[in-house]
């Protein structure tokens, strides 16, 4: 097919492979945020961690200065695609189609509100997978992505040294 080189030829290259340094502090940044927030729910007895944060940790800790990585992006962006979520699970129940609507209008509505941040477009899959009540919006959602943020600005800016957050 004539096409076909549109998904197998590229004249772009791989990007540059980061330093040694940058992958280790990256990870290093992940294993201490999940860490603190496991520890800090298993002395609280409160669901903090969402499988999605996994992903936010590669973004936050790896490229924090991209938009996705922002404060505003991983907070707002983790809360509202658990309420769309929410909102269509309790309305319109546990579908195939509900749930792909779901995913769509959270992209929709993150794009909308500037506040991308794509681990969170998981969360109506975790909802539909777990059918959690709406407690899950401030518990693992909210309360967890703020724990998140805070460990990756005290992180960000005393161990790696870099401006975290660019913006709120």
């Amino acid at each position: 097919m004539a096409n076909d080189k549109k998904f197998f030829e590229s004249s772009l290259l791989l990007p540059p492979r980061p330093a040694l340094s940058d992958a280790l502090l990256s990870g290093l940044g992940g294993f201490v945020a999940i860490a603190l927030i496991a520890l800090l729910a298993d002395v609280t007895q409160a669901i903090l961690i969402l499988g999605s944060f996994g992903a936010s940790c590669v973004i936050i800790f790896a490229l924090p200065d991209s938009p996705l990585a922002q404060p505003r992006n991983v907070v707002v962006g983790h809360f509202l695609s658990s309420l769309i979520g929410l909102l269509y699970l309790n309305v319109l129940g546990p579908r195939w189609w509900v749930l792909a609507l779901a995913v769509g209008t959270a992209i929709i509505v993150m794009m909308a509100t500037r506040t991308v941040h794509p681990p969170a477009g998981s969360n109506p899959v975790i909802v539909f997978l777990g059918m959690p009540g709406w407690g899950f919006l401030l518990f693992p959602t909210l309360i967890g992505a703020i724990c998140l943020i805070l460990v990756a600005m005290g992180y960000n800016n005393v161990i790696r040294k870099k401006k975290y957050p660019l913006y709120w």
